[in-house]
C-alpha cells in the first residue's frame, strides 16, 4: 500500500474530531481548529507522526518482532483481521480478555486447550464422544475460538501493540502501558494520548479512516515482516547445507578411520600369519644335554669290529643291549650267588638235636 499523504488523509476524513463539548485538553497541541461545532485535526502533524509510526513498525517486523493488532470496534474488526492475517501478525477483533498480556501464562493454557480441540475436530475424534460431551467441546471450542482465535499462534508477547481507539480498548492499553510494551495509537480528540509511545491524531470512527491508518501500519509490517521471512529462510537453508556438509565431513572421517582400522588389522594378521609359517618350516630344535653328563658320540661302539685300533671313541662304557625276545632275562651276579645259597639252605638237612644238648654239658663242666 503506498503511503499516505495530505490528500489521502483528506479524501479519508481523518481531519475530522469530535464535538468541541467532547474534547481532551492533552489533545490540544494536535488540534487545527473547529468547525461547526467539531474539532479539526492538524493532518501535517498527522502525516508526520504516522510516517515515524509507519517507520518503526518497518523496523521492528523487519528484524522479527511481533505486532499484536487489537480492534474490536465495528469500524475496525474487518482492516485489523484482514492485515494481521496478510502480514501473519496477532490480532484482537471481537473481545479483548483481561489479562491477554499481564496473566499470558493462563492465556496460554487456554491456547494449547484451543490447539487440542482444533486437533480432535480434525481428526475426527469429537465425532467419536457420546453426543453430551461432544456437544460440550464444540461449544468450548467455538468460545476459545471467538475469544483466542486471532492470538492462536502468539506464543510470547509481542514486541508491539497497534490499537485503533483508546476509548474502546483501555484495558489493553493499560495492560501494554503496564508491561513496557510500545504502543501505536490511532487517537481522536476525545482520547488521552499520554501513555502512547507513537501517536497517530486521526479519526477513529470513520470505517475509511481506520482502513487508511491499518492499511498504512499493516503494509510496512507486512514489508519488513516479508524481508524477514526471507532472510530467515536463507539463513535456515544456509544451516541446513552447513549441517549437511558437516554431516558428510563426518561420515567421510568415520569411512576414513574405518579403512585404516581395518588395514592395520589386516596388516597384523598377515605378520602373524607369516610368523606362524616361518615358525613351521625351521628345523626341531636339538634336546638339551643335562649338566655333568657327556653325550654319546653318534656311530658304532668301539670293539665290536666298527673301529680299526679296536679302542673305543668314548670313555663311557656302552650300555647292555637289551633282551632278545623270549631269551631269558640275565640276573646280576649279587643275584646269582644269593639264589645258590639259598637253595644250599633248603637241601641242607636238619641238625640232629643230641648235638644240641651237648653243648650246654659241656659248658657247665667248663665252668667246674
Amino acid at each position: 500500500m503506498p503511503e499516505a499523504g495530505l490528500k489521502e488523509l483528506l479524501e479519508a476524513g481523518v481531519h475530522f474530531g469530535h464535538q468541541t463539548r467532547r474534547w481532551n485538553p492533552n489533545m490540544r497541541r494536535y488540534i487545527f481548529g473547529e468547525l461547526d461545532g467539531i474539532h479539526i485535526i492538524d493532518l501535517v502533524q498527522t502525516e508526520a507522526l504516522l510516517e515515524n509510526a509507519r517507520r518503526f513498525a518497518g523496523e521492528l517486523a523487519s528484524g522479527g518482532g511481533t505486532v499484536l493488532f487489537v480492534g474490536t470496534k465495528k469500524q475496525a474488526r474487518g482492516p485489523v483481521q484482514e492485515w494481521a492475517e496478510r502480514c501473519k501478525m496477532p490480532y484482537v477483533n471481537q473481545r479483548w480478555l483481561g489479562g491477554l498480556l499481564t496473566n499470558f501464562n493462563t492465556i496460554s493454557a487456554r491456547i494449547s486447550r484451543l490447539h487440542e480441540l482444533t486437533g480432535w475436530q480434525e481428526d475426527g475424534k469429537l465425532a467419536l464422544l457420546p453426543t453430551k460431551e461432544r456437544m460440550g467441546m464444540e461449544a468450548e471450542l467455538a468460545k476459545l475460538e471467538y475469544n483466542l482465535g486471532g492470538v492462536r499462534d502468539m506464543d510470547r508477547l509481542p514486541d508491539a501493540v497497534f490499537v485503533t481507539d483508546l476509548k474502546t480498548e483501555e484495558i489493553a492499553v493499560r495492560e501494554a502501558a503496564r508491561l513496557r510494551i510500545p504502543i501505536i495509537g490511532l487517537v481522536d480528540t476525545n482520547c488521552d494520548p499520554t501513555p502512547i509511545d507513537y501517536v497517530i491524531p486521526g479519526n477513529d470512527d470513520a470505517i475509511r479512516s481506520c482502513r487508511l491508518v491499518i492499511g498504512t501500519i499493516g503494509g510496512a509490517i507486512e514489508k519488513g515482516a516479508g524481508a524477514w521471512r526471507v532472510q530467515e529462510e536463507r539463513r535456515l537453508a544456509e544451516e541446513m547445507e552447513r549441517r549437511k556438509k558437516e554431516e558428510e565431513e563426518r561420515k567421510k572421517r568415520e569411512e576414513e578411520e574405518k579403512a585404516r582400522v581395518e588395514a592395520e588389522e589386516a596388516a597384523k594378521k598377515a605378520a602373524e600369519e607369516e610368523a606362524a609359517k616361518k615358525a613351521a618350516e625351521a628345523p626341531p630344535a636339538q634336546a638339551q644335554v643335562p649338566q655333568g653328563q657327556t653325550p654319546q658320540a653318534a656311530g658304532p661302539v668301539a670293539g665290536e669290529g666298527g673301529s680299526a685300533g679296536g679302542q673305543a671313541t668314548s670313555s663311557t662304557p656302552p650300555s647292555p643291549a637289551p633282551p632278545a625276545a623270549g631269551a631269558p632275562e640275565e640276573k646280576a651276579p649279587a643275584d646269582v650267588e644269593k639264589a645258590q645259597a639259598t637253595e644250599e639252605a633248603q637241601t641242607q638237612p636238619p641238625a640232629e638235636p643230641a648235638a644240641t644238648e651237648k653243648a650246654p654239658a659241656a659248658k657247665e663242666e667248663g665252668a667246674k
